[in-house]
């Protein structure tokens, strides 16, 4: 997959893309459309039950899940509403309890 070399703001390359063609920074948070990105490239997004994903559906978590550099832990059975797809290892960017949090797709179940 071709990703945008760097954000036109900061000029960071920690980029996320989503399968709309939209590119976000991860540094500075600076939102874009990214016309270089193919949506296909994404591929699907599988659930731990194998149903495809897409982005604004609603995901159930399987697991607790420990969130790295805190002492929370996200409980299992937690739903998560309006999904973004992401490439990279943690496909899934969200929203939970107004913290952003990235999660692997083997940890949830669509709702």
């Amino acid at each position: 997959m071709q990703t945008p070399t760097a954000c036109p703001i900061c000029t960071m390359t920690d980029i996320l893309l989503t399968a709309d063609a939209h590119a976000e920074c991860v540094t500075c948070g600076h939102e874009w459309q990214d016309e270089t990105h193919d949506p296909a490239a994404l591929g699907e997004i599988r659930d731990a039950n194998g149903i495809v994903l897409h982005d604004g559906d609603s995901v159930t978590l399987i697991k607790s899940l420990k969130l790295n550099g805190s002492s929370d832990t996200l409980k299992i059975g937690t739903k998560v509403t309006n999904i973004r797809l992401v490439a990279g290892d943690h496909e899934i960017d969200c929203k939970i309890s107004g913290r952003g949090v990235m999660l692997k797709a083997q940890f949830v179940k669509k709702a």
